[in-house]
């Protein structure tokens, strides 16, 4: 295995092996059995192109030599920042075949992660667009080349400047390289959060294609559908729960957005027939807002909803407005993935995060003393499986504290099971408010105060408090013209039997929230803006 990628146990590996979890099936081996059965079926799809299965075969397989005679060679690690495109499945694809790997990162990146990106994977190239929404990747690309010597080339989707043109590759002669070895190495993730610097998830051919598989079966997609990707595919979500990957895996077309959007999205879902898309929460409202605006019919797609906290008030009024079917799911780079599925009771299809993926996956639910706790109690969640890491790339000091010495991975989520074994995410341990002692969980809190008539969606955050460490701030969406007060807001959630303590200390109005590139509320830009603004 790569070197600084901690593997499995042996033991572990054997079982997951013997019980049919890992088959050897490799990442190199996507397209090429719908480009035999089918091959002018659509493999991918855009709002302005479409290519079929064996067409984009081909252009794996030539990109494959192009990239092979610019000097990657296999367990080379290549920076990929690309937006949803053709040309980024294409890349992803041909290095798998190569045995490179891809090292996915968001086009939001700038200098300091790509930087930091590209130095701790020790990586030899980086793949960049031209221009992508106003900015300029090339000049990112010489910064990065400047203070990262190790990368030796930078490939560029459109006009490359001095650098190569990702076309100029993808005309080369096709290459059938050795097929990688299923333990090795496939693809490396970047860790979630919206604070500190990602660090890399290393997912090999073997756990990553089990995820493709079975997300798939959960999720009822196969040949006959298609999957929008609106999320950035540089994301595990839109990437392999099924996401493009996985609809490619299983005969599928991929639909690629530009963005979440509405306007983006929904018209692709009637053009291209999409059954299967991945949000996160915050986008449901705008969609929920939108669906009158367009002349498609959802009532075949089922959207995955995951990736922060959503009320069931929500899911079911979302539902209601877009005509759909909407599930929900859990997950992480790392691996575990939790789904409810579409065949289960409203209450808890749309009120819990479902069953994990895998009768492998294990779970302890523990409390802070690292002991499991009662039945139906809040916990961290710890975990260990065939598809989730056993440490993250070339972090040792890091591993050691957020892995246990028999192997379960601490997620840093905190979550309690339903007696039917369903699991409810809470929310996250450091999205906990320490009141002067007192923890608040801010997912809780935000729950309730969604369910204010005058309240269309709210964020709670920390703010530093001398006499008592942390107090909490509210922000708020209001729901209409008038919008609530403070007072209003502790009443309501008083009266709704909370602790005094969790009761918010400050609010603050806004009309939107910061997003982070996946969809995710961007707490710590929230925190700032409270930390400049008046106290109220």
């Amino acid at each position: 295995m790569l070197t600084g990628a901690v593997p499995w146990p042996a033991a572990l590996a054997r079982r997951y092996r013997r019980d049919g979890y890992w088959t050897g099936e490799t990442l190199a081996e996507l397209l090429r059995g719908p480009a035999r059965d089918r091959p002018t079926h659509p493999a991918v799809a855009t709002r302005a192109d479409q290519v079929g299965y064996a067409e984009l075969d081909r252009r794996c397989d030539a990109l494959a030599g192009g990239l092979r005679a610019a000097g990657a060679r296999a367990g080379d690690r290549w920076v990929v920042q690309l937006p949803n495109s053709v040309e980024l499945v294409t890349v992803c694809v041909a290095m798998f075949r190569l045995g490179v790997i891809p090292v996915l990162t968001l086009t939001a990146h700038r200098l300091a992660e790509i930087g930091s990106l590209c130095a701790s994977a020790d990586a030899a190239g980086l793949v960049i667009p031209d221009v992508h929404l106003g900015y300029d990747h090339r000049t990112l690309a010489r910064a990065v080349a400047a203070a990262v010597p190790g990368v030796r080339s930078v490939v560029v989707a459109g006009e490359p400047a001095e650098f190569t043109a990702l076309a100029e590759l993808a005309g080369a002669d096709p290459v059938d390289p050795a097929p990688p070895d299923p333990d090795e190495v496939a693809l490396c993730l970047l860790s979630g959060g919206t604070t500190g610097l990602p660090k890399l998830i290393p997912r090999t051919h073997n756990d990553y294609a089990y995820q493709l598989r079975e997300t798939a079966t959960a999720m009822r997609l196969d040949g006959s559908g298609a999957y929008l990707a609106a999320l950035p595919v540089a994301h595990n979500a839109a990437l392999g729960c099924p996401g493009v990957l996985g609809a490619l895996r299983c005969g599928a077309t991929a639909v690629l957005a530009s963005s979440p959007a509405p306007d983006d999205a929904i018209p692709l879902i009637g053009r291209a027939g999409v059954t299967l898309t991945t949000l996160m929460p915050a986008f449901l409202p705008l969609w929920a807002a939108s669906a009158d605006l367009f002349d498609v019919d959802l009532s075949r797609l089922v959207i995955e909803v995951g990736g922060a906290m959503l009320d069931e008030a929500t899911a079911r009024a979302a539902e209601q407005a877009l005509g759909c079917t909407l599930t929900r799911w859990f997950g992480m780079g790392e691996g575990l993935l939790s789904f409810t599925r579409v065949d289960d009771p409203p209450g808890v299809r749309l009120g819990t995060e479902g069953r994990p993926l895998c009768p492998a996956d294990e779970l302890r639910v523990v409390g802070e003393d690292g002991r499991d706790v009662a039945p139906g109690a809040v916990g961290e969640l710890l975990t260990r499986g065939p598809y989730t890491l056993r440490g993250y790339y070339r972090a040792d000091e890091h591993n050691t504290r957020v892995f246990t010495r028999d192997g379960f991975f601490r997620t840093g989520d905190l979550v309690r099971m339903t007696p039917a074994g369903d699991m409810i995410v809470e929310g996250r341990i450091r999205d906990v408010i320490n009141r002067g002692g007192e923890k608040v969980p801010a997912g809780e809190v935000e729950e309730h105060l969604r369910a204010h008539p005058l309240v269309r969606d709210a964020a709670l955050v920390a703010v530093p408090d001398r006499a008592m460490g942390e107090k909490s701030a509210a922000f708020v969406i209001p729901a209409g013209a008038s919008p609530p007060s403070l007072a209003q807001l502790r009443d309501f959630l008083r009266g709704r039997g909370l602790a005094a303590y969790k009761l918010p200390d400050r609010l603050a109005l806004v009309e939107r929230f910061p997003h982070t590139a996946i969809g995710k509320v961007d707490k710590a830009r929230l925190r700032d803006e409270m930390l400049v603004a008046p106290a109220g």
